[in-house]
Protein backbone atom coordinates (compact mmCIF):
# COMPACT_ATOMS: atom_id res chain seq x y z
CA UNK A 1 0.00 0.00 0.00
CA UNK A 2 1.09 3.57 -0.69
CA UNK A 3 2.35 5.69 2.16
CA UNK A 4 -0.32 7.68 3.98
CA UNK A 5 0.38 11.38 3.42
CA UNK A 6 0.00 13.11 6.80
CA UNK A 7 0.24 16.56 8.35
CA UNK A 8 -0.17 18.14 11.78
CA UNK A 9 -2.19 21.32 12.10
CA UNK A 10 -0.94 23.31 15.08
CA UNK A 11 2.54 22.45 16.34
CA UNK A 12 2.69 24.09 19.74
CA UNK A 13 3.53 22.09 22.85
CA UNK A 14 1.41 19.01 22.03
CA UNK A 15 1.29 19.28 18.25
CA UNK A 16 5.07 18.96 17.86
CA UNK A 17 4.84 15.56 19.54
CA UNK A 18 2.14 14.49 17.08
CA UNK A 19 4.51 15.41 14.26
CA UNK A 20 7.36 13.42 15.78
CA UNK A 21 5.15 10.33 16.06
CA UNK A 22 4.00 10.46 12.43
CA UNK A 23 7.63 10.74 11.35
CA UNK A 24 8.35 7.44 13.11
CA UNK A 25 5.51 5.41 11.57
CA UNK A 26 6.76 3.41 8.56
CA UNK A 27 3.37 3.55 6.80
CA UNK A 28 3.26 7.37 6.92
CA UNK A 29 4.90 10.24 5.09
CA UNK A 30 4.88 13.44 7.15
CA UNK A 31 4.27 15.98 4.39
CA UNK A 32 4.05 19.16 6.45
CA UNK A 33 3.43 20.82 9.77
CA UNK A 34 1.24 23.90 10.07
CA UNK A 35 1.35 26.77 12.52
CA UNK A 36 0.26 30.38 12.29
CA UNK A 37 3.75 31.29 13.52
CA UNK A 38 6.20 30.70 10.68
CA UNK A 39 9.18 30.37 13.02
CA UNK A 40 7.42 27.72 15.10
CA UNK A 41 6.42 25.72 12.02
CA UNK A 42 10.00 25.85 10.72
CA UNK A 43 11.47 24.86 14.09
CA UNK A 44 9.35 21.68 14.13
CA UNK A 45 9.60 20.93 10.40
CA UNK A 46 13.39 21.20 10.14
CA UNK A 47 14.44 18.16 12.20
CA UNK A 48 11.59 16.11 10.68
CA UNK A 49 12.49 17.00 7.07
CA UNK A 50 9.00 18.16 6.10
CA UNK A 51 7.47 21.39 4.87
CA UNK A 52 6.60 24.29 7.20
CA UNK A 53 3.24 25.88 6.34
CA UNK A 54 1.23 28.74 7.87
CA UNK A 55 -2.10 28.19 6.05
CA UNK A 56 -3.56 24.70 6.49
CA UNK A 57 -5.85 25.15 3.48
CA UNK A 58 -2.85 24.91 1.17
CA UNK A 59 -2.56 21.22 2.14
CA UNK A 60 -6.01 20.22 0.90
CA UNK A 61 -5.48 17.82 -1.98
CA UNK A 62 -1.94 17.05 -0.82
CA UNK A 63 -2.61 14.98 2.32
CA UNK A 64 -4.68 11.94 3.24
CA UNK A 65 -4.83 12.39 7.03
CA UNK A 66 -4.21 15.11 9.60
CA UNK A 67 -3.92 15.63 13.33
CA UNK A 68 -5.64 18.82 14.43
CA UNK A 69 -4.00 20.30 17.52
CA UNK A 70 -5.16 23.92 17.37
CA UNK A 71 -7.03 25.75 20.19
CA UNK A 72 -10.41 24.16 20.96
CA UNK A 73 -12.39 27.09 19.56
CA UNK A 74 -10.88 26.44 16.11
CA UNK A 75 -11.45 22.67 16.04
CA UNK A 76 -14.77 22.79 14.21
CA UNK A 77 -13.73 25.01 11.29
CA UNK A 78 -10.44 23.23 10.65
CA UNK A 79 -11.97 19.75 10.95
CA UNK A 80 -14.85 20.73 8.69
CA UNK A 81 -12.55 21.95 5.92
CA UNK A 82 -10.56 18.72 5.89
CA UNK A 83 -13.56 16.38 6.18
CA UNK A 84 -15.29 18.14 3.29
CA UNK A 85 -12.14 17.46 1.26
CA UNK A 86 -12.21 13.75 2.15
CA UNK A 87 -9.25 13.91 4.54
CA UNK A 88 -9.18 11.65 7.61
CA UNK A 89 -9.02 13.56 10.92
CA UNK A 90 -7.64 12.96 14.40
CA UNK A 91 -8.71 15.94 16.51
CA UNK A 92 -7.54 16.60 20.05
CA UNK A 93 -10.05 16.63 22.88
CA UNK A 94 -12.50 18.21 23.42
CA UNK A 95 -13.53 17.61 19.82
CA UNK A 96 -15.61 20.82 19.55
CA UNK A 97 -17.12 23.50 21.75
CA UNK A 98 -20.76 22.51 21.09
CA UNK A 99 -22.70 19.31 20.50
CA UNK A 100 -24.15 20.76 17.30
CA UNK A 101 -20.64 21.15 15.93
CA UNK A 102 -19.77 17.60 16.98
CA UNK A 103 -22.87 16.25 15.24
CA UNK A 104 -21.96 18.12 12.06
CA UNK A 105 -18.42 16.71 12.02
CA UNK A 106 -19.70 13.17 12.59
CA UNK A 107 -22.13 13.63 9.69
CA UNK A 108 -19.43 15.01 7.39
CA UNK A 109 -17.08 12.16 8.25
CA UNK A 110 -19.78 9.61 7.44
CA UNK A 111 -20.84 11.26 4.18
CA UNK A 112 -17.26 11.68 2.96
CA UNK A 113 -16.12 8.21 4.08
CA UNK A 114 -13.53 9.63 6.47
CA UNK A 115 -12.20 8.36 9.77
CA UNK A 116 -12.91 10.85 12.57
CA UNK A 117 -10.93 10.04 15.72
CA UNK A 118 -10.73 12.05 18.95
CA UNK A 119 -7.56 12.34 21.01
CA UNK A 120 -8.49 10.93 24.40
CA UNK A 121 -4.99 9.82 25.27
CA UNK A 122 -5.72 7.94 28.50
CA UNK A 123 -7.56 5.21 26.55
CA UNK A 124 -4.13 4.16 25.25
CA UNK A 125 -2.41 4.06 28.62
CA UNK A 126 -1.27 0.43 29.08
CA UNK A 127 -2.85 0.29 32.55
CA UNK A 128 -6.24 1.24 31.09
CA UNK A 129 -5.85 -1.27 28.25
CA UNK A 130 -5.01 -4.02 30.76
CA UNK A 131 -8.11 -3.19 32.81
CA UNK A 132 -10.59 -3.78 29.97
CA UNK A 133 -10.58 -7.62 30.01
CA UNK A 134 -10.80 -7.69 33.83
CA UNK A 135 -13.99 -5.67 34.13
CA UNK A 136 -17.34 -7.14 35.03
CA UNK A 137 -20.19 -4.73 35.80
CA UNK A 138 -18.42 -1.87 37.68
CA UNK A 139 -20.45 -0.57 40.63
CA UNK A 140 -18.36 2.35 41.94
CA UNK A 141 -15.51 4.36 40.39
CA UNK A 142 -13.32 6.92 42.12
CA UNK A 143 -10.86 9.01 40.09
CA UNK A 144 -8.56 11.94 40.75
CA UNK A 145 -6.58 13.96 38.22
CA UNK A 146 -4.45 16.69 39.79
CA UNK A 147 -1.93 18.95 38.06
CA UNK A 148 0.12 22.06 38.81
CA UNK A 149 -1.03 25.29 37.19
CA UNK A 150 -0.01 25.76 33.54
CA UNK A 151 -1.07 29.05 31.85
CA UNK A 152 -1.08 27.43 28.37
CA UNK A 153 -4.08 25.21 29.26
CA UNK A 154 -6.52 27.87 30.46
CA UNK A 155 -8.60 28.44 27.31
CA UNK A 156 -11.20 26.04 28.77
CA UNK A 157 -12.31 25.06 32.29
CA UNK A 158 -10.67 22.23 34.24
CA UNK A 159 -13.71 20.12 33.30
CA UNK A 160 -12.82 20.25 29.58
CA UNK A 161 -9.08 20.42 30.20
CA UNK A 162 -8.56 17.51 32.65
CA UNK A 163 -11.79 15.94 33.91
CA UNK A 164 -12.89 14.97 30.40
CA UNK A 165 -10.06 12.38 30.28
CA UNK A 166 -11.56 10.44 33.17
CA UNK A 167 -15.14 11.01 32.08
CA UNK A 168 -14.36 9.54 28.66
CA UNK A 169 -12.64 6.52 30.19
CA UNK A 170 -15.48 5.97 32.68
CA UNK A 171 -18.06 6.14 29.87
CA UNK A 172 -16.10 3.46 28.02
CA UNK A 173 -16.10 1.22 31.13
CA UNK A 174 -19.74 1.55 32.18
CA UNK A 175 -22.29 0.09 29.77
CA UNK A 176 -25.15 2.36 30.80
CA UNK A 177 -26.62 5.80 30.21
CA UNK A 178 -26.04 8.74 32.52
CA UNK A 179 -28.94 9.26 34.90
CA UNK A 180 -27.84 12.30 36.89
CA UNK A 181 -24.81 14.46 37.61
CA UNK A 182 -23.87 16.81 40.43
CA UNK A 183 -20.74 18.94 40.68
CA UNK A 184 -19.09 21.57 42.83
CA UNK A 185 -16.24 23.73 41.58
CA UNK A 186 -14.21 26.82 42.31
CA UNK A 187 -12.29 29.52 40.49
CA UNK A 188 -8.80 29.86 41.94
CA UNK A 189 -6.26 31.32 39.50
CA UNK A 190 -8.37 31.94 36.39
CA UNK A 191 -11.82 33.28 35.53
CA UNK A 192 -13.02 29.72 34.85
CA UNK A 193 -13.35 26.62 37.05
CA UNK A 194 -9.93 25.41 38.22
CA UNK A 195 -10.90 22.65 40.67
CA UNK A 196 -14.03 20.51 40.69
CA UNK A 197 -15.60 17.35 42.03
CA UNK A 198 -18.42 15.58 40.18
CA UNK A 199 -20.69 12.71 41.13
CA UNK A 200 -22.09 10.79 38.18
CA UNK A 201 -24.92 8.28 38.52
CA UNK A 202 -25.69 5.77 35.78
CA UNK A 203 -29.03 4.13 35.03
CA UNK A 204 -27.66 0.69 36.00
CA UNK A 205 -26.79 1.91 39.51
CA UNK A 206 -23.06 2.53 39.03
CA UNK A 207 -21.72 5.72 40.64
CA UNK A 208 -18.55 7.60 39.70
CA UNK A 209 -16.82 10.18 41.88
CA UNK A 210 -14.49 12.33 39.76
CA UNK A 211 -12.07 15.02 40.99
CA UNK A 212 -9.97 17.30 38.79
CA UNK A 213 -7.65 20.16 39.71
CA UNK A 214 -5.17 22.26 37.74
CA UNK A 215 -4.03 24.21 40.80
CA UNK A 216 -2.39 21.42 42.81
CA UNK A 217 1.13 21.18 44.19
CA UNK A 218 1.67 17.75 42.62
CA UNK A 219 0.62 15.67 39.64
CA UNK A 220 -1.63 12.68 40.22
CA UNK A 221 -3.69 10.56 37.83
CA UNK A 222 -5.37 7.66 39.58
CA UNK A 223 -8.58 5.65 39.37
CA UNK A 224 -10.15 2.86 41.39
CA UNK A 225 -12.87 0.66 39.92
CA UNK A 226 -14.96 -1.51 42.24
CA UNK A 227 -16.97 -4.51 41.08
CA UNK A 228 -18.28 -7.66 42.74
CA UNK A 229 -15.46 -9.22 44.79
CA UNK A 230 -12.74 -7.09 43.19
CA UNK A 231 -11.16 -3.64 43.16
CA UNK A 232 -8.87 -2.45 40.37
CA UNK A 233 -6.49 0.41 41.21
CA UNK A 234 -4.87 2.26 38.31
CA UNK A 235 -1.99 4.71 38.47
CA UNK A 236 -1.80 6.30 35.04
CA UNK A 237 1.49 8.09 35.74
CA UNK A 238 3.29 5.04 37.12
CA UNK A 239 1.53 2.81 34.54
CA UNK A 240 0.51 0.21 37.10
CA UNK A 241 -2.67 -1.79 37.61
CA UNK A 242 -3.23 -3.46 40.99
CA UNK A 243 -6.15 -5.84 41.44
CA UNK A 244 -7.52 -6.87 44.84
CA UNK A 245 -9.87 -9.86 44.96
CA UNK A 246 -11.68 -11.74 47.65
CA UNK A 247 -10.00 -15.10 48.29
CA UNK A 248 -11.67 -18.06 46.61
CA UNK A 249 -10.73 -20.37 49.49
CA UNK A 250 -13.58 -20.31 52.08
CA UNK A 251 -11.09 -21.43 54.75
CA UNK A 252 -8.65 -18.55 54.10
CA UNK A 253 -7.34 -16.77 57.18
CA UNK A 254 -8.05 -13.05 57.64
CA UNK A 255 -4.54 -12.33 56.38
CA UNK A 256 -5.29 -14.34 53.22
CA UNK A 257 -8.80 -12.98 52.65
CA UNK A 258 -7.63 -10.48 50.01
CA UNK A 259 -5.52 -11.56 47.05
CA UNK A 260 -3.36 -8.88 45.45
CA UNK A 261 -1.95 -8.85 41.93
CA UNK A 262 0.08 -5.97 40.50
CA UNK A 263 0.96 -5.38 36.87
CA UNK A 264 3.60 -2.83 35.92
CA UNK A 265 4.03 -1.72 32.33
CA UNK A 266 7.28 0.25 32.35
CA UNK A 267 7.90 2.72 29.56
CA UNK A 268 5.03 3.39 27.20
CA UNK A 269 4.05 5.91 24.53
CA UNK A 270 0.26 6.36 24.53
CA UNK A 271 0.39 9.17 21.95
CA UNK A 272 2.27 6.96 19.49
CA UNK A 273 -0.23 4.16 20.16
CA UNK A 274 -3.12 6.56 19.57
CA UNK A 275 -1.74 7.74 16.23
CA UNK A 276 -0.89 4.18 15.15
CA UNK A 277 -4.52 3.21 15.91
CA UNK A 278 -5.74 6.16 13.80
CA UNK A 279 -3.49 5.19 10.89
CA UNK A 280 -4.46 1.52 11.16
CA UNK A 281 -8.18 2.41 11.20
CA UNK A 282 -7.69 4.27 7.91
CA UNK A 283 -5.67 1.55 6.22
CA UNK A 284 -7.97 -1.27 7.36
CA UNK A 285 -11.29 0.57 7.05
CA UNK A 286 -12.34 0.08 10.67
CA UNK A 287 -13.55 2.43 13.43
CA UNK A 288 -10.82 4.03 15.59
CA UNK A 289 -10.66 3.16 19.28
CA UNK A 290 -12.00 6.61 20.17
CA UNK A 291 -14.49 7.57 17.47
CA UNK A 292 -16.25 10.85 16.85
CA UNK A 293 -19.32 9.38 18.58
CA UNK A 294 -17.24 8.58 21.67
CA UNK A 295 -15.76 12.09 21.64
CA UNK A 296 -19.26 13.55 21.41
CA UNK A 297 -20.49 11.42 24.31
CA UNK A 298 -17.64 12.65 26.52
CA UNK A 299 -18.32 16.25 25.50
CA UNK A 300 -22.03 15.87 26.24
CA UNK A 301 -21.31 14.39 29.68
CA UNK A 302 -18.89 17.20 30.58
CA UNK A 303 -21.40 19.79 29.39
CA UNK A 304 -24.01 18.23 31.68
CA UNK A 305 -21.51 18.34 34.53
CA UNK A 306 -20.72 21.99 33.74
CA UNK A 307 -24.40 22.93 33.78
CA UNK A 308 -24.83 21.16 37.13
CA UNK A 309 -21.79 22.77 38.72
CA UNK A 310 -22.38 24.84 41.85
CA UNK A 311 -19.63 27.41 42.26
CA UNK A 312 -17.99 27.64 45.66
CA UNK A 313 -17.16 31.29 46.32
Amino acid sequence: MALLRCAVIGVGYLGKFHAQKYAKIPECELVAVVDSRQDQAEAVAGPLHCQAVTDYRSLIGRVDAVSIVVPTQAHYEVCKDFLLAGVHVLVEKPMTTTLEQADELIRLARENHCVLAVGHLERFNPAALALEPLLSDPRFIDSSRLAPFKPRATDVSVLLDLMIHDVDLILSLVDSELESVDCSGARVLTSDIDIANARIRFANGCVANVTASRVSAKSERKMRVFQSRACHSLDFQARTLTTYRGATDPLATPEQAIERQEQSFGEADPLYAEIVDFVDSIRNNRPPKVSGAAGRRALEAVQRITEATRLIS
